[in-house]
């Protein structure tokens, strides 16, 4: 324009000599004319700042500053905005305008900057609203942990009660990723909003961590009348009502759960065995009979009832609930558990001196099954105590069926073989026809065991019975003697027959300790231990206990032979406790061949006489540390018993696998109920993965056996996640965590590593075998597809043996493992979407060595 022009040329010449104040009034005619020429409006600013004019120069830097704003010129507003803060003519619209263009253009350092200094500006003007906004922009481009309690308190004070409580929240996670305690953080967060489900789970893990379980209880309630949501809450709930005993708060839940997924059946089964540990039968059978009906409905009868099979395996019931179980079973035609329910029965009814139910009992277990073992016992035991009549009716059916099947004796292997007499024959023949009987009607096993029998007590019988003969043709049985076994010596021959004994005793000892190490739980493991180590050496009782010394026992199974009464609940706990500190005193095993000759034993002359107990052995069961844990007891009453050396050696082995097997059980439990696992994956979460490996390492460390992690990766999450969008990864991720955790041992854990990887920790389980999970992963993960992909999921390994040395700290070892694990995995995707990595550390030395593994 010719008027800007010539405004301009005058503006130049006053400059030229020396006239600032008619130049810069030509400058601002030129403004005048046109608003738009910013840097003649940075000119008049700095000739205004020669002039001492500072407000008219910050006016003229704050019209430019606005107009680069608009325009979206970020260098020119930086510059201006720090001639304006030199002049400290900023204000905090402005700076938080300036903050908002780093932001756009990603200039991620100075926009916090920007932001911050906004924030704090506006706090001192008292406007918090848009403080806070400031500060969530700071928490969207870099989370932290101050930033983050600004927000929260800032929000808090504002009364935004949902956001305050969600920045509180993040604020706790920080400060556990930082090994900080975030109690106080999460308890803030859930005063603020308690009805969030992930608060309230942070909160309550935070609670029961600090031993508040009660607390945790409260936190979780809310969550538990919401049908179908946050089942993961109710289930936390549930496990602190049932740490807590307040089944008849946990009941209900269970049921719920149960309705909303009938593969929570085992929940409502552990409150039916809580409640018969605390001996409320009538309770335990009120729950049972409802969850019967719940079950009916969801077709589940079968799981139903094998779960009753084990709740009665496993506990003590009384005679209330072993009515109604009579009762399921009778239903349902499960003949077996239903006789073995009467004969229950029946031993309650009799120690309760109700005779007439007792012989009723009998009476339908005769009818269910006439060939059960201990019905003429059982009869004698009521001779004189019911009327004379029906004594007759069931003896005169008890005697019909002896007919043909005899008795059952039980012949341990210290008896010398029955005398010829003239009762002998009547017992070869009765046995032999009860063998018959059972192969005809296909019941081979029991077949079997009668003609083992036949074998034991009457040798070489078939050389000249043909009939005998026949038999162990029909049933495929081909007796074997071991003719270099006669001696003439009767001394020589009992010795021989020692040494098979230890032969079979170090034999067995494999079976029995593999058995005890696949339980799963604390209850199971013992209960195994007592029935294998009882029936073994056919001994009257055995019991296992679980407790520390000086303590009453926690947890108490008793195995009782058949006809032996079971032991009464006080005189057990004395003799737990006086057995486990005699074996204290003795840093060893204790043996009594003769109990009654032994002062000793006299503090517990008492419980000894009711139970009858003869002979005894008692092995301590130790854990690391030499620490007692509890006690494993061999009980004889029918006879004095000689223990021998070689049992007390083949039992504190196996009391050494019940130590490691209820370690393991604990320890699956408290990763199950503190770790948690993602709801829908079935993955451990990350935060568990330490605690996993440090227990595990320990462990192997005591029993010296490998370990090896290995960690899968099936792409950039950041990729994944923009590519197919998160519900999709989230999605793949549960079908490979489903997939991979159905598949893995009972020892070995999963972990959710990251957005698109998984970390797994084999336990007992070399690189070799490795590489074999690994195939069967390829296997099992081919049919994955990530959204609506069609082509396959590329899946890279790494995989690392972790180096077990006794004198390394567990946390080194993890740290080594766990550093060799990454560089494997990262050696691994150099080498394609599907390589696969080994990378091996001798455990003398740093040195590694790596192993390529093609993929397939």
């Amino acid at each position: 324009m010719p008027d800007v022009s010539k405004h301009l040329e005058k503006a130049e010449k006053h400059l030229q000599k020396g006239k600032l104040e008619q130049a810069l009034d030509e400058f601002v005619n030129v403004l005048d004319l046109d608003p738009n020429e910013d840097t003649v409006r940075q000119r008049a600013a700095d000739i205004c700042l020669s002039l001492n004019r500072e407000r008219q120069a910050s006016l003229l830097l704050g019209d430019a500053f606005d107009h680069y704003l608009a325009a979206d010129r970020v260098s020119e507003a930086s510059t201006t905005y720090k001639k304006l803060l030199r002049l400290g003519r900023v204000t905090a619209e402005r700076t938080f305008r300036l903050a908002q263009l780093f932001d756009k253009h990603n200039s991620r350092r100075d926009a916090l900057e920007a932001y911050d200094q906004a924030a704090t500006d506006f706090l001192a003007q008292g406007r918090k609203q848009t403080a806070l906004t400031a500060l969530r922009r700071m928490m969207a481009l870099e989370p932290n942990t101050e930033v983050c309690r600004r927000e929260a308190t800032l929000a808090e004070q504002l009364g935004d009660r949902k956001g305050a409580g969600a920045s509180f929240f993040q604020l706790g996670q920080f400060l556990r990723k930082e090994g900080k305690t975030p109690t106080e953080a999460f308890e803030k967060a859930f005063d603020l909003d308690p009805m969030n489900g992930d608060i309230a789970a942070a909160y309550a893990l935070e609670l029961i961590q600090h031993k508040d379980v009660a607390g945790a209880a409260k936190t979780l309630k809310p969550f538990a009348d919401r049908t179908g949501d946050r089942a993961d809450l109710q289930k936390k709930y549930l496990e602190c009502l049932l740490y807590l005993k307040r089944l008849d708060e946990a009941e209900p839940v269970a049921l719920m759960l149960f309705d909303n997924n009938p593969e929570e059946i085992e929940v409502v089964g552990k409150i039916i065995g809580l409640w018969l540990k605390a001996n409320e039968n009538v309770k335990a059978a009120e729950l049972a009979r409802e969850l019967q009906s719940h079950a009916e409905k969801a077709k589940k009868m079968r799981e139903f009832l094998a779960m009753l099979n084990e709740i009665a395996q496993q506990n003590q019931p009384g005679i209330a609930f072993l009515e109604y179980l009579g009762t399921v079973y009778n239903s349902n035609n499960r003949e077996h558990e239903y006789c073995e329910t009467l004969l229950r029965l029946f031993d309650l009814n009799f120690a309760a001196h109700n005779f007439l139910k007792a012989a009723d009992c009998l009476d339908r277990a005769v009818d269910v099954d006439a060939y059960e073992s201990g019905h003429q016992q059982r009869l004698e035991m009521l001779r004189g105590k019911i009327d004379p009549g029906r004594y007759d009716l069931i003896g005169t059916r008890i005697v019909s069926v002896l007919k043909t099947q005899p008795v059952e004796q039980t012949v341990a292997p210290q008896e010398q073989l029955p005398s010829t007499d003239e009762n002998e024959p009547t017992m070869l023949e009765d046995l032999m026809l009860q063998a018959e009987i059972f192969l005809q009607y296909s019941m081979k096993p029991k077949a079997m065991d009668r003609i083992q029998r036949l074998h034991r007590l009457f040798p070489r019988e078939e050389e000249k019975n043909d009939k005998l003969r026949h038999l162990y043709a029909k049933a495929g049985f081909s007796p074997k003697y071991d003719e270099s076994a006669v001696v003439a010596e009767g001394a020589s021959e009992q010795a021989g027959a020692a040494t098979q004994k230890v032969i079979d005793n170090f034999a067995r000892v494999t079976e029995i300790s593999r058995n005890i190490a696949r339980q799963g739980t604390v209850k199971s493991a013992l209960f195994t231990t007592v029935n294998e180590v009882g029936r073994h050496w056919n001994v009257s009782r055995c019991v296992a206990g679980l407790g520390s010394p000086d303590k009453p026992p926690t947890a108490v199974i008793e195995y009782c032979a058949p006809g032996v009464k079971k032991s009464d609940t006080a005189s057990l706990v004395k003799i737990i406790a006086f057995l486990q500190n005699l074996c204290i005193q003795a840093e060893r095993a204790v043996v009594f061949t003769d109990t009654t000759a032994v002062p000793e034993l006299n503090p517990i002359r008492g419980p000894l006489a009711t139970l009858e107990i003869r002979s005894l052995m008692a092995v301590p069961l130790i854990d690391v540390g030499n620490e007692h844990t509890g006690i494993v007891i061999l009980e004889q009453s029918d006879r004095q018993r000689t223990w021998r050396k070689v049992d007390e050696v083949v039992l504190k082995t196996i009391a050494e696998q019940v130590v490691q097997a209820v370690n393991n059980a604990k320890l699956r439990s408290l990763v199950k109920n503190l770790a948690v696992t993602e709801e829908h994956s079935g993955l451990l979460k990350r935060a568990s993965y330490l605690d996993v490996l440090l227990a595990e390492v320990r462990r192997g460390q005591v029993q010296k056996s490998p370990i090896t992690l290995m960690l899968l990766s099936f792409g950039s999450g950041a990729a994944m996640v923009k590519d197919a969008g998160e519900p999709a990864v989230e999605s793949m991720m549960r079908d490979i965590g489903q997939l991979v955790t159905s598949n893995l041992r009972q020892n070995d854990s999963a972990i959710r590593y990251d957005t698109a990887s998984v970390a797994l920790m084999l336990a007992d389980t070399g690189e070799k075998n490795a590489l074999l999970v690994l195939d069967k992963l390829r296997k099992l993960l081919s049919s994955i597809r990530l959204g609506t992909r069609k082509d396959e999921l590329p899946m890279s390994a790494g995989i690392a043996e972790v180096v077990i040395h006794p004198h390394f700290e567990p946390a080194d070892i993890v740290t080594e493992a766990i550093n060799r694990l990454e560089a494997a995995l990262e050696r691994a995707k150099l080498e394609g979407p599907n390589g696969a990595f080994t990378l091996t550390a001798a455990p003398s030395s740093s040195a590694r060595t790596a192993t390529r593994t093609s993929a397939p």
